[in-house]
């Protein structure tokens, strides 16, 4: 089965797990995870991307990371690697250390950011670690108390929409945190590739829709030039031979026969016109298939 493609959001904030190989400990000791963290720091520098929000559990990690240009996997291939790499020598292993790739859920930038940080820090919680998250010294917990100073961690965006002022933004997530169970808003959709509004999800699930629409019409085109050995400088200049015609033809009428694009879609890529495109289909029938 072919793995889903991720959903790139410049700018976007995720929620990501990454677990140990058949849920095994990926930490022995607290030297582990302390490298995590330089690691990770390292990452989201080179990659421009902020951390909001993280927990190092015994066997999987929790993080809200927030992209920039370079799309999520860049950072989150360099720290699985880096870190999978350093403990395998430590341990003298080889194989898979993390079990799969890692899961990543696109969050709406709005209240739903502050449901994804207190299902990410009431983890240990429940998971019958500690009573409170302040007990657990591995989450970003500690930074939002101002208790800890991590300066690759971003707290200041999410506190900002607490209060302005430092202190009662403290004040006022500790307040959040500390509601009941049945008094908290949606609960996190674990496993879930989206979480927001109704009309967020509709909104990134359409441009999702004609991002990959785009990628399968280079593709088609890329195995047009292929099949009737033209370029793609060829294919896209204004030249008019017979030949060139056949194939914008048949990569029309391809598009439309696997759904990939429209026509309309396939004359914008091409350089040409609806019309130009539908009188290339009828005058060569027997190119098509």
């Amino acid at each position: 089965m072919p793995r889903r493609p991720r959903i790139h959001v410049a700018g976007g904030f995720y929620h990501v797990t990454l677990r140990g190989n058949h849920q095994q400990p990926i930490f022995h000791r607290d030297s582990d995870r302390a490298l995590l963290n330089t690691i990770v720091a390292r990452a989201i520098d080179k990659y421009d991307a902020r951390l909001h929000a993280y927990c190092w559990m015994s066997n999987h990690l929790h993080l809200l990371m927030q992209v920039a240009v370079e799309p999520l996997s860049m950072p989150m291939r360099q720290i699985a690697a880096e870190f999978a790499r350093a403990m395998q020598i430590r341990m003298a292993t080889t194989g898979h250390f993390f079990e799969r790739r890692y899961h990543a859920t696109l969050i709406e930038a709005t209240d739903y950011l502050f449901t994804v940080l207190r299902y990410i820090h009431d983890n240990p919680v429940a998971a019958n670690l500690c009573t409170s998250p302040e007990q657990y010294p591995w989450s970003s917990h500690h930074g939002y108390l101002g208790l800890r100073q991590e300066t690759w961690l971003t707290t200041e965006f999410i506190l900002g929409k607490f209060a302005q002022d430092r202190a009662a933004a403290i004040r006022g997530y500790e307040t959040f945190m500390s509601r009941d169970h049945d008094q908290k808003s949606e609960p996190f959709p674990e496993g879930a590739f989206i979480f927001g509004s109704d009309e967020f999800i509709q909104r990134i699930r359409g441009a999702d829709r004609q991002a990959r629409s785009k990628q399968e019409l280079l593709r088609l085109m890329a195995e047009a030039c292929q099949r009737f050995q033209v370029t793609p400088e060829r294919l896209a200049s204004p030249l008019r031979d017979g030949h060139l015609t056949k194939v914008r033809a048949w990569i029309a009428h391809q598009a439309k026969l696997r759904g990939i694009a429209s026509r309309s879609a396939v004359a914008r890529a091409l350089g040409r016109s609806e019309g130009t495109l539908r009188s290339a289909i009828l005058r060569y029938p027997a190119e098509l298939d």
